[in-house]
């Protein structure tokens, strides 16, 4: 059943369960990353205290058939540690900024997790049996006498509780002046590209001490810098390509083929800008806090403060869509810019067959588009209203006038409360939200 069969009308009710979420009770607990693995088998959080956790699916039961589904936690690690750049006296935080995962080749899980300034290679596996029977060693592990081992023995694998190991395999550091703002791995498999907000690295995955400089915009007068940029990603399909966004709202898309430095692009992607609509907080707003290629690799998406945007790549002049995310705040950019929100960097995700797009927005709420029948629902995240398997009700603002009974006046919402990150499951109607500390995970309606 498709999440937006129904006429969405306020009485009526959007076909997403919440059957999981979890919650972590500490400042640095708060979530800074959402990332299914290619499968949707493994759910990944990384969280403002460097930990990263794992979520697994449980597996459908016959006793127990509406359990498949459930994300249960699988692996509990910690992927950076806060360290301090003594040559510039700066801390360096431990906060997860992205987590990208690597298709699985064997028993073995791969992911890549950043934080400002160093990538990390982790492996996640499962071990259920150990190794007895030690020349060498006794059982404890210490160094027998020589002289006392008078017999060969073999070694046995006796088995053990399941036990799931993160070990870090490759930590490429030291190649990054400003922090990291994204992580793409190639559809090679064998390479992948650290962005910051003026150079844009690629790297091989077995070395670790060397990089090389594909995009880099820094002015040699940093007094002349006008913009930075803001997020970048891979092609699905082809591993010369990729896009990046910049603070100006532009998204340039490059071709490794035609130069080592990427510095002239091969496409530009630009929306001219309405003179009545320009205000003080225009470039502010128009800046792209993300952005995404459709899994075809037909498409990008785009998220700016106000809006999601999507961009066919044989059209620079201006997006083919536009959703408004939230365009009740436009009459309250001034107080934004006051607390600083009006800087909050929302994702956005397609769904596996791209045909609905997700962001979120402030007070819990998230959206979804749905491309074809352009209609789009707001929907809320909260402890008060998701008892599990309790069916969502699409959430209205109301911006002005008299306000109905199911209605929350945009004067009410909660800009604490946000959704910056979410993730959608890559064939399934599942996706994960990403509130402060809590996550949610919802699916699509089961009959």
């Amino acid at each position: 059943m498709s999440l937006f069969t129904h006429n969405f009308s306020s009485d009526d009710c959007v076909g997403l369960h919440h059957f999981g979420e979890t919650r972590w009770q500490y400042s640095t607990d708060i979530i800074s990353t959402v990332e299914f693995n290619h499968t949707g088998e493994l759910l990944a959080t990384g969280d403002k205290g460097g930990r990263v956790v794992i979520f697994q699916r449980e597996q459908e039961s016959k006793n127990q058939p509406h359990r498949r589904g459930e994300y249960n936690v699988y692996s509990t690690f910690q992927s950076h540690e806060p360290e301090f750049d003594y040559l510039k006296s700066l801390e360096i935080e431990e906060k997860i900024n992205k987590i990208r995962w690597l298709p699985q080749q064997n028993a073995a899980y791969f992911l890549l997790s950043t934080n400002d300034k160093t990538v990390k290679l982790w492996k996640v596996s499962e071990r259920d049996k150990r190794p007895e029977g030690y020349n060498l060693k006794d059982e404890d592990g210490r160094l027998r006498d020589p002289s006392m081992i008078t017999m060969l023995r073999v070694p046995v694998l006796r088995p053990m509780d399941l036990m799931v190991e993160a070990t870090p395999r490759r930590v490429f550091a030291n190649a990054h002046t400003y922090h990291i703002n994204s992580i793409s791995v190639n559809s090679d498999y064998e390479t992948y590209m650290s962005a910051d907000d003026l150079r844009i690295n690629l790297w091989n995955f077995e070395i670790t001490n060397q990089s090389f400089n594909i995009v880099d915009i820094k002015p040699a007068n940093m007094e002349e810098l006008t913009e930075v940029i803001t997020a970048a990603e891979f092609h699905p399909h082809h591993c010369n390509t990729f896009v990046y966004s910049s603070s100006k709202g532009t998204i340039r898309l490059c071709d490794m083929r035609a130069s080592a430095l990427c510095d002239r692009h091969s496409k530009f992607f630009e929306e001219p800008e309405d003179p009545s609509n320009r205000s003080f907080f225009s470039e502010i707003i128009s800046s792209i806090s993300d952005v995404k290629f459709s899994h075809s690799g037909r498409y990008i998406m785009t998220r700016d403060y106000l809006t999601v945007k999507v961009w066919d790549l044989n059209m620079e002049n201006r997006p083919i869509e536009t959703y408004q995310v939230h365009d009740y705040l436009r009459s309250k950019l001034c107080s934004l810019y006051e607390n600083d929100c009006i800087f909050d960097k929302f994702e956005c995700v397609w769904n596996g067959s791209d045909s609905v797009i997700m962001t979120g927005s402030y007070n819990n709420f998230f959206r979804m588009f749905d491309r074809n029948t352009k209609r789009d629902v707001t929907l809320e995240a909260s402890r008060e209203n998701s008892k599990p398997r309790a069916i969502l009700k699409p959430r209205k603002v109301c911006v002005g006038g008299k306000r109905r009974k199911d209605e929350i006046s945009v004067d009410s919402l909660d800009f604490s409360k946000k959704i910056l990150h979410t993730a959608w499951h890559p064939s399934e109607n599942i996706i994960a939200v990403a509130a402060t500390n809590n996550l949610y995970i919802f699916q699509d309606k089961v009959n």
